[in-house]
């Protein structure tokens, strides 16, 4: 049986300021410091001896890898980044105030780039456009690290991790739309030597 768990980075300095952040390569906030180091402790209760960890190409998820493995005592850990598993890359509204790009091009407008699966914002990515390149990633590199039996730690972004977990909970483009990961709250899953998940658990 191998265990993967998934954790969206913390808080981040342009989701405190209610920006679209995307690609921008933004620092954690102050709490989200204190939601890595506490999702860290929060996995410290389950007795997970990680085999390695993953992360994306953006420091805010990188930082909170390292922030949990301090709080695990599992440093040394191989780590692999890569850009497969940074967040959907909002294009022309990356930086801009979520407010005030609603009231530029209308509510209406803002909603169907944030929470349609396959309409992307001006030069930016879809839902499905972010599929298209973490799930091929997640299913060579991170799944056949399940599949040998290793137990694995992704640290990574709203939107990679919700096209993992839809493909994890067999969701439909209607139900993920509703997903929404939280900052620094881990996902636990556990999978049978088949890759078939036994069980899911969040650490709320």
């Amino acid at each position: 049986m191998s265990t993967l768990v998934l954790v969206r980075h913390g808080e981040s300095q342009w989701n405190l300021e209610n920006r679209f952040t995307g690609w921008v390569d933004v620092p954690l906030s102050e709490k989200g410091v204190l939601e890595a180091k506490s999702a860290g402790e929060k996995i410290k209760k389950e007795n997970i001896h990680f085999d390695v960890a993953y992360t994306s190409a953006l420091k805010r998820a990188q930082n909170t890898l390292t922030l949990m493995l301090e709080k695990l005592g599992q440093e040394d850990i191989p780590v692999h980044k890569d850009q497969a598993l940074n967040e959907r890359h909002y294009g022309d509204l990356q930086g801009l105030n979520k407010a005030e790009t609603a009231l530029k091009f209308g509510d209406a407008q803002v909603k169907i780039w944030r929470r349609s699966y396959d309409v992307a914002p001006p030069n930016g990515e879809s839902l499905k456009d972010t599929a298209a390149r973490a799930l091929p990633y997640f299913e060579s590199k991170i799944l056949g690290d399940i599949k040998r039996g290793l137990n694995v730690i992704v640290a990574a972004h709203g939107n990679s991790l919700r096209a993992i977990v839809m493909k994890l909970d067999n969701l439909s483009k209607e139900q993920v739309l509703e997903l929404n990961i939280a900052t620094g709250v881990p996902l636990v899953y556990q999978f049978d030597v088949d890759l078939k998940v036994i069980s899911k658990k969040e650490l709320a």
